[in-house]
């Protein structure tokens, strides 16, 4: 299956991300704080749309072979069933009636450390790594709120230009849309379904998982 297209498109709306980033660096250079080896970020909780799940996959596994690959898919592994292990507590949680937003806040507490953090604290894929990992470290807005790094030297209260995540996140969502319907897929709610990064290097994004038509002849052989 070739994506190159819409991998482009992922990596041209990466770049905006990446401009951002370096305008509210350039304002505020004294209080954007991250450099190599701070690893805030590579322990946030946060899921990924189908085409960057889908650009993240690929290139893993571009990146990795043999052992190496075993290894990263091992940390995988563990990342991921430590993530299932506070989505069910959270949905639980929910079910017994605590609010969404204080369900959310918890979730957003939680720290568990991404499968493709080294051993000396730095991104193993850091070229490729996902929007929100660019993003981190300048005042965002989400949901309608403001959050920013807690080890950066912005001050809650005061006013700072201000990336818009949700605006993002849907130009996300449009581009996975996008892609289901290039591929004629049955699984219309895929671009609805978001996974963390663990289990977008684990999952096999064959014919099968995507709903993509059937070859009758290929089937029948």
């Amino acid at each position: 299956m070739d994506f190159t297209f819409f991998f482009e498109k992922y990596e041209t709306l990466a770049a905006k991300v990446d401009e951002a980033f370096q305008r509210v660096y350039d304002m505020h250079p004294d209080l954007v704080l991250c450099k190599p080896g701070c690893t805030d970020c590579c322990y946030a909780l946060f899921d990924l749309t189908l085409v960057e799940a889908l650009y993240l996959n690929h290139k893993f596994k571009e990146t990795f072979t043999g052992q190496a690959l075993e290894n990263m898919l091992e940390k995988a592994n563990t990342a991921d069933r430590q993530i299932y292990k506070l989505k069910r507590e959270a949905f639980k949680a929910a079910q017994e009636g605590q609010e969404e937003t204080s369900v959310v806040e918890d979730m957003g507490k939680k720290r568990i450390r991404c499968p493709m953090l080294s051993d000396e604290d730095l991104c193993s894929l850091y070229p490729h790594r996902p929007l929100a990992c660019r993003i981190y470290g300048v005042p965002l807005a989400i949901g309608g709120s403001g959050r920013t790094c807690g080890l950066s030297g912005f001050v809650k209260g005061s006013k700072y230009p201000t990336v818009n995540m949700d605006i993002i996140q849907d130009q996300l969502i449009a581009l996975s849309t996008e892609l289901v319907k290039r591929i004629n897929s049955r699984r219309v709610g895929l671009p609805d379904v978001l996974v963390p990064v663990s289990m977008a290097m684990l999952t096999e994004y064959n014919e099968e998982y995507l709903g993509m038509p059937v070859d009758e002849e290929k089937e029948e052989s």
